[in-house]
């Protein structure tokens, strides 16, 4: 693949400049979340992963550097961001453990073989259609707002993917906590470990992860509050470690 128009995009790097991840200038790049949810999940090192909507790689980027999982593949139905995550993996040197697919997930079964996955991952789109201002610019806008595909577009896709007992692992607002919970047991999933996400100490929830199991058994595990910062701006110490390779 030729490498894309340079003024279109930008490089940036993690750990170090160790990880080159090329983003576009003025479309959907990558946010905190995607740090978290490449964190939080802890795949097996033997697990074969799925990471629906993918864009520009940066989430199966950070697992393959750190050596997580035996084979991770990123699935993108916007051809630009499907494009630039595969030059990504080529940039990096990483084709022997990453694979981009440009595809709709909603459309999984023509892409993927049932029931092979361990491990699923995806930070959804969770804005409504009808509620907010949805953003002018086109990549932005569909990785943000349920336009191409929603919550349950992901765990159909998700459950057609996964073993019995593999995981989903996903990244999502506080305030939506309840319609997650809801549309997962729906599902067949069952929430085995909850994190929620506060910007700092003393302000309320932002986000939640939650890692479910597909026909797992009721039990769910509260981890202590992850806090980005330390109250004083600066990252706290959990999450200064989601920037090393070794967490």
């Amino acid at each position: 693949m030729t490498r894309m128009n340079r003024e279109d995009v930008t490089e940036d790097a993690l750990f170090d400049g160790r990880l080159k991840i090329l983003q576009p200038r003025r479309g959907y790049r990558f946010a905190l979340d995607a740090v978290l949810l490449a964190g939080l999940c802890r795949p097996g090192q033997n697990d074969e992963i799925a990471d629906l909507g993918t864009g520009c790689g940066v989430i199966p980027l950070i697992m393959a550097f750190r050596g997580q999982g035996k084979f991770i593949t990123g699935m993108e139905i916007q051809e630009s961001l499907a494009k630039l995550a595969a030059e990504n993996v080529k940039i990096n040197k990483m084709e022997e453990r990453i694979r981009i697919v440009h595809g709709d997930f909603r459309e999984v079964e023509k892409y993927f073989p049932a029931e092979q996955t361990d491990l699923v991952i995806c930070n959804p789109p969770y804005r409504k259609v009808k509620t907010g201002r949805i953003n002018p610019n086109e990549e932005k806008a569909l990785a943000r707002h349920e336009i191409l595909a929603n919550l349950d577009d992901v765990l159909n896709a998700a459950r057609y993917l996964l073993k019995t007992k593999g995981r989903l692992s996903i990244i999502y607002p506080a305030t939506r906590l309840a319609h997650l919970c809801n549309r997962i047991m729906k599902y067949g999933f069952e929430p085995k470990r909850l994190t929620i996400i506060y910007s700092a100490p003393g302000e309320g929830a932002q986000l939640v992860y939650l890692d479910s199991r597909k026909g797992g058994g009721e039990e769910l595990h509260i981890d202590p509050p992850f806090f980005v910062y330390d109250g004083k701006g600066n990252y706290s110490e959990e999450m200064k470690k989601l920037y090393e390779k070794n967490l």
